[in-house]
């Protein structure tokens, strides 16, 4: 992966020290003057992550892909350590978490979401949404408020490319899935007074950042197989993840068109020029299950999007940085920010949600391995 020559990224290399901002130090690449402290290796498959202001840590524990698993983990920040304590267990594969204009915390569930109030002794969910699909291939929900309030929910595709639909004009389930909602509330109690359907296209949305200028990016999952469709389209380099600036009433492609305007082998007749291509092409299969704008007052500094790989292919496994203008544009080459992210025992890193915390460090969590971990000036 090429790197940005930025005064800031000089060289990498394998850091000898054997803590990180306190915590055991993680045997991965970054930038010089960088690293990566391990939290905690006893998550059960971390999903969504929640800094609060006092230094706490809410993350959400889906526990694997069965039901009714999923607990809510609060992590107390007891000076340089952490103590877990686990809320609300029994949730249904939960993924998303987001803090609303009310002050309380709201958890997307499979098909639902709910909030709670964290300054209550005893916290209890409030079920405010149900009508989500949460169905088929990609079931998860993930979700980011607006600076206004409103609420943006991904609603995944059911299936990997409408290939039931093959050779027909159009993919009927591309009118319910694989598109964003979006929510508005009355604040500020917080009442859902709607939805509306934002964008479509768009395959699983399970990158969201909303830009302090009112952006809102999105990362794309993008499709898998398509050498089985077309053998001569190659499935390690096609097609591309995307970045996507989304725009209200517009359509991003899915399932009908790759890349920038390329036909799916299943929609060969589709007029992709009434498409939007993406704004930036990731690697095939990186997978950005996760991603952050950065303040002025991060480690890094301001104007940087910060994006997890989460594949397993040879593009996963990795943490990168994208420089943004004021608008929240982003703009390559990507700046790696963690590489080498691999086990003594061939585990892989898989990092799925990343956040800026109140110190300023980066907080990311890996599901594969149960990890918290802190991205840091060394």
């Amino acid at each position: 992966m090429r790197l940005l020559s930025l005064a800031l990224f000089v060289s990498l290399g394998l850091a000898s020290a054997q803590t990180c901002a306190g915590f055991p130090r993680l045997a991965v690449t970054t930038p010089s003057g960088f690293c990566v402290g391990i939290i905690s290796r006893d998550l059960r498959f971390p999903r969504g992550l929640l800094p609060l202001p006092s230094g706490d840590l809410l993350v959400v524990e889906m526990a694997g892909w069965s039901a009714n698993r999923g607990s809510l983990a609060w992590l107390h920040k007891q000076g340089n350590q952490y103590r877990i304590q686990r809320l609300l267990n029994g949730l249904d594969r939960p993924h998303g978490i987001a803090l609303g204009q009310d002050g309380r915390v709201y958890v997307g569930e499979v098909g639902r979401i709910f909030r709670f109030d964290p300054e209550a002794s005893q916290p209890r969910k409030e079920y405010i949404i149900h009508d989500l699909p949460g169905n088929g291939r990609h079931p998860l929900t993930q979700m980011v408020f607006d600076g206004a309030g409103h609420l943006f929910v991904n609603v995944g595709s059911a299936s990997d490319n409408c290939q039931q639909d093959k050779g027909k004009p159009a993919c009927a389930e591309a009118g319910r899935n694989g598109l964003i909602r979006r929510y508005t509330f009355q604040w500020p109690q917080g009442s859902v007074r709607g939805w509306s359907v934002y964008a479509t296209g768009l395959r699983n949305s399970m990158a969201l950042a909303i830009h302090p200028s009112g952006t809102l990016l999105q990362g794309e999952n993008s499709r898998d197989a398509i050498q089985a469709a077309d053998p001569r389209i190659s499935d390690e380099a096609h097609p591309a993840d995307e970045l996507n600036v989304v725009v209200q009433g517009t359509h991003y492609g899915w399932p009908y068109c790759y890349e920038n305007g390329k036909n799916a082998p299943e929609f060969p007749r589709y007029n992709c020029a009434q498409t939007r291509n993406p704004t930036l092409l990731l690697p095939a299969h990186a997978a950005p299950l996760g991603m952050a704008y950065l303040s002025a007052q991060s480690e890094l500094g301001g104007n940087w999007l910060v994006v997890g790989y989460h594949g397993y292919r040879k593009t996963g496994h990795r943490l990168v940085a994208f420089r943004v203008d004021g608008r929240g544009i982003p703009s390559g080459p990507a700046v790696e920010l963690i590489g080498n992210w691999v086990f003594p025992d061939g585990k892989l890193g898989a990092p799925v949600d990343m956040k800026v915390g109140p110190d300023g460090k980066i907080y990311i969590t890996d599901d594969r391995n149960g990890m918290l971990l802190v991205f840091s000036r060394g």
